[in-house]
């Protein structure tokens, strides 16, 4: 068992380069912060993993684990990783940082994950993170290749259930609203219209195909760290606090699944699947078998939106409605603060923003606020149990945990 002793998330409507940053700064800060959260010091930390995507095309920055000990010379000589999986990176560090605790290596991780993104143009941007599909076979006549495949996305909800977008555009009300109440969400302090969330041209512009300005998850720079601990060093560290260790949520269970780069070749594949993407359904309940819990014993969800068309497949691969009628969740408020199953309170990757190797890690550490009640304006009202679901490419891999008290 794997414990999550805290965590800290930088603020994501900062753009780094403006500041005068440079990633190296992020991590610094990440670092420095994540630990101050927890009260610990380097020699408390045993081993370090990074999650993170294009920081090299980005940044021109490879070999991130290098700046734990560049930031403090306090991790000198601790063993260090970095983890991509495109927008799943940060799940995969945490993954890879509890197998380290599990096999009994180490007795503590720091888990940072971090992106820079908003140092150059749009479309020099949008060109890095293609990365993350079948470069020179997919997508080729897209200026922006994410938009395209999740508008394909859209048209294959629409071919095999048919689909109504009004939805879609709810779905990402819904998260620039929960967005509204987070301090360190990217879009907080954006001003909307009667218009936004509708087909109008002007105020809510074509990005590609189907997707439109507001469909879309932000270009994020930011950074996010937890601290994982064994049983054994989280009962240390909850003693010596003076608080239960039953109060410290734990990754109850994960799932892990990974399909074919290529998008066409996963939606050929599932064509006589009642899932459109059958590994996310079984990475989602892979975590709720190893965690013992069903749908019902979930209290929230923080899963990816990079478009409204994502949370719209997770909404049925997660179970809350059949195949193609997520948009049942949706009219009847169930996936709203207060509903039958809350999905991201926090305002998702479309509100808080997403910083791709970070977004992972902060999903986990919504998840620790959540059910250690220290959610402020976005808690879930007695939250024990949140899964997460974070997807890299188009649904290439996929990592879900369920992390409660």
């Amino acid at each position: 068992m794997t414990y999550i002793l805290g965590g800290w998330q930088s603020d994501f409507s900062k753009n780094w380069a403006r500041e005068g940053m440079e990633i190296a700064d992020g991590f610094s800060q990440a670092l420095g912060e994540g630990l101050a959260s927890v009260d610990l010091e380097p020699v408390d930390i045993d081993v370090g993993h990074v999650g993170n995507f294009v920081g090299d095309l980005f940044a021109g920055q490879g070999l991130l684990g290098g700046f734990f000990a560049q930031s403090d010379a306090g991790f000198d000589g601790m063993p260090t990783s970095r983890h991509e999986a495109a927008c799943a990176s940060g799940s995969i560090a945490i993954l890879a940082a509890c197998a380290d605790i599990e096999a009994g290596r180490y007795g503590t991780a720091a888990v940072l994950g971090l992106e820079m993104m908003r140092n150059v143009p749009g479309v020099e941007a949008a060109r890095h993170l293609g990365a993350a599909a079948w470069t020179g076979h997919e997508f080729e006549d897209a200026t922006y290749v994410w938009p395209r495949a999740f508008s394909n996305l859209t048209d294959e909800y629409d071919a095999r259930y048919g689909i109504d977008e009004r939805h879609l555009r709810r779905i990402s009300e819904i998260n620039f609203r929960n967005a509204k109440t987070n301090p360190n969400a990217q879009t907080r302090g954006w001003g909307f219209t009667n218009l936004s969330f509708t087909d109008d041209d002007e105020a809510n512009p074509v990005v590609e195909g189907r997707v439109r300005k507001t469909d879309c998850g932000q270009v994020t720079d930011g950074s996010a760290m937890i601290v994982l601990a064994s049983a054994e060093r989280a009962a240390d560290y909850a003693k010596r606090r003076g608080v239960p260790l039953e109060s410290l949520p734990r990754i109850k269970g994960w799932g892990h699944r990974s399909a074919p780069i290529r998008y066409r070749t996963k939606v050929e594949a599932s064509a006589s699947e009642p899932y459109v993407f059958p590994q996310v359904k079984r990475a989602i309940d892979d975590a709720r078998a190893r965690a013992g819990v069903d749908l019902g014993d979930i209290d929230a969800v923080e899963t990816h939106d990079c478009f409204s068309m994502t949370e719209y497949m997770a909404i049925d691969h997660l179970g809350l409605t059949a195949p193609g009628e997520s948009w049942k969740a949706i009219e009847a408020g169930d996936i709203e603060i207060g509903g039958k199953l809350p999905i991201n309170p926090s305002g998702g990757l479309i509100g808080v923003g997403h910083p791709v190797g970070a977004t992972g890690v902060r999903m986990a550490l919504d998840a620790f606020r959540q059910t250690t009640g220290t959610a402020g304006g976005n808690q879930v009202e007695g939250a024990k149990t949140v899964q997460t679901l974070n997807i890299g490419g188009s649904t290439t891999t996929t990592v879900s945990l369920v992390i409660g008290v």
